[in-house]
């Protein structure tokens, strides 16, 4: 049970450790983010605190080998990840490949729609993502028997055509998880978001797909500060709020700059 000072529709909780403390081992996780961006970093350094394995965890990534959620896939607390990008973790690809960890790979628009059903209580839906590939004719490797084999591969799905057309359409299942944790620009006490631009991406949909959603959000404001035109994630979905404040970390996954023009380089245009 929750304790705190909550009343009402209050759904501010002192701290992330009390916010996570009931997740328990073997739970299903939907993570906002992508890339390095909304990860809702004080939540999952919490998780890591208190000690919480053999999760099952849905989000786009898993982060960077010691950040965002892959500071809790070091610690193998993490059994299974449903993502469309793994690419910029060393250690993923060791777990994966010696038979250690789980991973189902979903097409990127396609987890957006599963979660999203998940959250509006749509069971399932055809999409013609992944038709003709092993996404719908099974055989994706989804673990690793530790001697270069496949223990779990990936089923078939049911492909079928609708109307008089011949398009093909994948049968795909929708997401809904135990608990959601996500990063906001903006809380209300209510629990009404609003995102920081390029960190709205997955999180509402991770949001809405948590049976529980724990959200941590860099300001918290009073009931009707947020125009509700504004509200990219109503608190109808939220059920536990951190206030984290706006000095908290954010890393940059991949820095580039670009190289100085070249003063004789024509450019095409005087001045």
């Amino acid at each position: 049970m929750m304790t705190g000072a909550r009343t009402g529709f209050d759904k501010v909780v002192a701290s992330a450790a009390e916010a996570v403390a009931d997740i328990p081992d073997g739970a299903s996780l939907a993570v906002g983010g992508f890339g390095l961006c909304g990860n809702p970093i004080a939540l999952i350094e919490a998780l890591l605190a208190q000690g919480t394995s053999g999760l099952s965890v849905v989000s786009n990534n898993c982060g960077v080998d010691d950040w965002g959620l892959g500071v809790l896939l070091n610690a193998q607390r993490i059994r299974k990840m449903t993502s469309s990008y793994v690419g910029e973790n060393k250690e993923f690809e060791r777990q994966f490949l010696s038979g250690e960890l789980e991973l189902e790979l979903t097409p990127q628009g396609t987890l957006a729609e599963k979660l999203r059903a998940g959250g509006a209580g749509i069971a399932a839906f055809f999409t013609r993502t992944g038709v003709g590939t092993q996404v719908a004719e099974g055989g994706l490797p989804r673990k690793y028997d530790g001697a270069g084999g496949v223990a779990i591969a990936s089923p078939a799905k049911e492909v079928r055509t609708f109307g008089d057309s011949d398009a093909e359409y994948v049968l795909e299942e929708a997401i809904s998880t135990d608990f959601a944790l996500v990063h906001a620009l903006r809380g209300d006490r209510h629990g009404n978001l609003v995102f920081n631009r390029s960190a709205r991406n997955f999180s509402p949909l991770a949001a809405m797909a948590g049976r529980v959603c724990i959200a941590q959000v860099e300001e918290l404001v009073e009931p009707g500060e947020i125009d509700p035109d504004s509200v990219h994630l109503p608190g109808v979905y939220v059920h536990r709020l951190v206030h984290v404040g706006t000095d908290i970390e954010k890393r940059i996954e991949r820095r580039t700059v670009a190289e100085p023009a070249s003063s004789g380089t024509p450019s095409g245009k005087e001045g």
